[in-house]
């Protein structure tokens, strides 16, 4: 995945003395995972960031513009992190089973950080709007997970391990789509590969089918 750029930050004067900016920033991006994951999206404030993190009020608005434009340059930082699992996932592709591989994947990609930040974004308006430059349809994250997946299914179906016929976009929103649906709304959202092979089976069973049927029926 490409990686994403943001706006530069405040010039370096409103910098304290001797901190580089990028320790700052990863210091309230890590104090913002923090307070979302443990009080979620409602409890996510410009204060409760600066307190977590042990920092002064201001150095936030020191280093961006608003706190929508923090939240934008964490949630992107976020999505930074999907590369790895991608190139994972990537290489994973006629290796064990593909049920297993998206198992672990959306697994790993689905944890309790993600789902507060999908539930963040769809909550602030002004959030998604900022996220739509990089973003420009869909939800942020999910759409890049679902790409992710997207792309793997790609991979399997030229190994010819799922059949030819198979619509992967449509699959990939499925699988991604069904996968969320599991632990949104749990207090600690967590999902576990094994709750999800039944899933992935399922899913991916069912729209082989109907492409199967839709194809027979234009004959």
């Amino acid at each position: 995945m490409p990686t994403r750029q943001l706006a530069p930050p405040d010039t370096p004067h409103d910098m304290p003395t001797g901190v580089p900016i990028r320790d700052i920033r990863d210091q309230l991006f890590t104090a913002a995972e923090s307070v979302l994951v443990r009080d979620g999206p409602d409890a996510l404030t410009s204060r409760a960031v600066t307190t977590q993190a042990g920092v002064a009020k201001g150095i936030l608005h020191r280093h961006f513009p608003d706190f929508d434009g923090f939240l934008a340059a964490f949630v992107l930082s976020h999505l930074e992190r999907l590369d790895a699992p991608a190139r994972d996932l990537r290489a994973a592709a006629g290796n064990a089973t593909v049920a297993d591989n998206l198992a672990r994947a959306l697994t790993a990609v689905l944890d309790p950080t993600a789902v507060n930040i999908i539930t963040l974004v769809c909550s602030r308006r002004e959030l998604l709007t900022r996220l739509r430059l990089t973003t420009p349809t869909g939800l942020p994250l999910t759409t890049e997970i679902t790409k992710m997946i997207a792309a793997y299914l790609t991979a399997e179906r030229g190994l010819g391990r799922i059949p030819l016929q198979t619509d992967v976009d449509a699959l990939a929103v499925l699988l991604v789509g069904g996968a969320h649906l599991r632990i949104a709304g749990q207090v600690k959202p967590t999902l576990q590969a094994d709750e999800l092979r039944d899933l992935l089976e399922a899913v991916s069973e069912s729209t082989i089918q109907d492409r199967r049927r839709r194809a027979a029926q234009k004959l």
